[in-house]
């Protein structure tokens, strides 16, 4: 029979437990369990699984053999970052909004939103479809393309909620490693880091074309064309919606409608990444063009959406991914294929973070709460471009900065190098992505001067 434990303060307080025979029979009792125990460790023969010593019988772990991966090159900023003890450390790697007080920013619509649910006696627990809250789908899918475009109105267009962008470009290259004729995607050079292991490991080979200009700072339109045009037909090509990460640099809609000809005459297919709708301009229809035009030609993309920045979910992990197809029985199969996809990597999506958006987008005074409180997230970033770039230029920085300002979105490509950068770490403990990128979101006001301070010694003392 196992033996029976009792609390210590149900002993102490027992006037029976407080006499010297009670206490000498228990203690009696207690050695002779851990007699029993240390005997039954040490004879062989005995399958108990009770060891006195659990590492003992294991010193060397299975594991032993594996190295210690590097950090992220984006997350390990904030590693860095948060073990500095500096009173005047600066992050500028990390891609969230932030207030001007530097603090995270949960929208008031938001938590509009999320009252409504809570308050919703009726809402249940229940796992959502495979590709799923309908809703969410069905409002993202408006969102990104328009209420009244074609692939819509047709209903040739397949939606799936998944775990933000970086969920929802995965499931996506998945089902183009195993259903499309072509397995190699072409990605920008730069591009957001993460791109090329999630397109690797879902199956797909990655190659890149020519897009940022280290030279002008802006967009290496002529490379761009030159590589697409020499791409295998039926090729997959990587293009941002909007607010290019990691340049802020985005073509204009002139060089867009070429690339749109460009992809569709050469028979690429386009894959778009919209992380940044609406937060990049303040305009949700204006940050949404680049993919309406290629929704609207009848051909055929795909699209992966996130609201970590448009709605600053960044935790809840909310996006979706959407195919453009010819017809909607092509939809309907894509679809199909898609939930196989999904049902063995994370089975279904999470519900609260889709709620709370569809709570948002199918609500007319909330959604137009939500288009403000966007358009003022976008205005501050703006706001932070022309500060930095008014108090370098009146520093007397040498170089030209105007990229600042040209650039759009959360991310401004300064042009430092990694030298430059590690100096400005060390001397100034700022940080940021080793390739010179800054989160604007990251500045206020009150720190764009330590900023400036820290690009002018960079620029004048490292070369």
């Amino acid at each position: 029979m196992r033996p029976q434990f009792t609390s210590p303060d149900a002993h102490s307080s027992s006037p029976a437990f407080s006499s010297s025979s009670s206490s000498s029979s228990s203690d009696r009792r207690l050695n002779a369990l851990v007699r029993h125990l240390d005997s039954s460790a040490m004879d062989p023969n005995n399958n108990s699984s009770i060891s006195a010593s659990p590492t003992s019988a294991h010193a060397n772990s299975v594991f032993a053999h594996v190295v210690r991966a590097p950090e992220d090159p984006i997350l390990g900023v904030t590693v860095a970052y948060n073990k500095d003890p500096s009173p005047a450390k600066l992050n500028l790697g990390v891609g969230a909004y932030r207030t001007e007080e530097g603090k995270p920013l949960v929208l008031n619509v938001v938590r509009k939103a999320e009252q409504l649910l809570v308050n919703d006696r009726s809402r249940v627990k229940e796992y959502l479809p495979i590709v799923g809250l309908a809703d969410f789908n069905k409002l993202s899918a408006k969102l990104i393309l328009g209420a009244d475009s074609p692939p819509i109105q047709e209903n040739r267009i397949t939606t799936a909620q998944c775990l933000s962008g970086t969920g929802s470009l995965r499931v996506g290259g998945e089902f183009l490693a195993k259903h499309y004729h072509e397995r190699t995607i072409y990605i920008p050079q730069p591009t957001w880091g993460n791109h090329t292991k999630v397109f690797t490991l879902a199956g797909l080979s990655v190659k890149s074309y020519r897009y940022y200009d280290p030279a002008t700072r802006g967009l290496n339109f002529q490379g761009l064309l030159e590589d697409l045009r020499s791409a295998p037909a039926g090729a997959i090509v990587l293009l941002h919606a909007c607010a290019h990460n990691p340049t802020g640099v985005d073509p204009t809609l002139e060089q867009w409608e070429q690339i749109r000809q460009l992809v569709r005459s050469r028979g690429l297919l386009p894959f778009f990444d919209s992380a940044y709708q609406g937060f990049a301009s303040g305009s949700l229809d204006a940050d949404a063009e680049s993919v309406r035009r290629f929704a609207a030609d009848g051909g055929e993309c795909l699209i992966a959406q996130s609201y970590a920045k448009n709605m600053g979910l960044y935790g809840e992990r909310v996006g979706a991914l959407s195919i453009v197809c010819k017809t909607a029985d092509v939809a309907s199969k894509v679809e199909s294929q898609l939930k196989l996809v999904i049902r063995p990597m994370y089975s279904n999506p999470p519900i609260h973070g889709a709620s709370i958006v569809a709570t948002i987008l199918k609500d007319r005074d909330l959604f137009n709460e939500w288009t403000i409180e966007l358009k003022a997230m976008a205005d501050r970033i703006i706001s932070m471009r022309h500060q930095l770039f008014e108090s370098l230029r009146a520093k007397g920085t040498p170089g030209d900065w105007s990229h600042i300002i040209k650039q759009i979105g959360m991310f401004t490509f300064t042009g430092l190098n990694s030298e430059q950068v590690a100096f400005m770490t060390k001397e100034y403990h700022i940080y940021m992505t080793s390739d010179g990128r800054i989160s604007m979101a990251g500045l206020s006001s009150r720190t764009v001067p330590h900023l400036t301070e820290a690009i002018h010694a960079a620029v004048t003392r490292v070369a």
